[in-house]
């Protein structure tokens, strides 16, 4: 019977994860057990986070809004309910865009809306 010997394959992976776990600190960039587990759960932190920010955009686009209407004498609620109403198809990203960068537009269309 032939014999097998995989020491090529785990020289290959076991560079790969320790690639991956470059920068790392202590002994989680250098021994592979240690690295294999702190590359995994940046994977799943990696994850959630792509998740997340999507939620935290959001937030901040609401915030931003909120904020440049209150001056212009609306609430958000009120505002996101003429808009609708208006049948106004603009997104949150762009209104918070044109508060942030353009108030004189973002001016005209809450002055449209109401």
């Amino acid at each position: 019977m032939v014999r097998v010997k995989s020491g090529l394959q785990s020289k290959r992976r076991h560079k790969k994860v320790l690639k991956l776990a470059k920068g790392y600190w202590m002994t989680r960039h250098k021994q592979f057990q240690k690295a294999k587990e702190a590359v995994l759960h940046a994977g799943e932190y990696a994850f959630k986070g792509r998740k997340s920010k999507k939620r935290e955009f959001r937030k901040l686009w609401i915030i931003r809004v909120n904020a440049a209407v209150r001056t212009l004498g609306l609430t958000y609620s009120q505002f996101i309910q003429k808009l609708n109403a208006k049948k106004v198809g603009i997104d949150r990203k762009i209104l918070s865009k044109l508060a942030l960068d353009y108030p004189k537009v973002f001016e005209k269309v809450v002055e449209k809306v109401k």
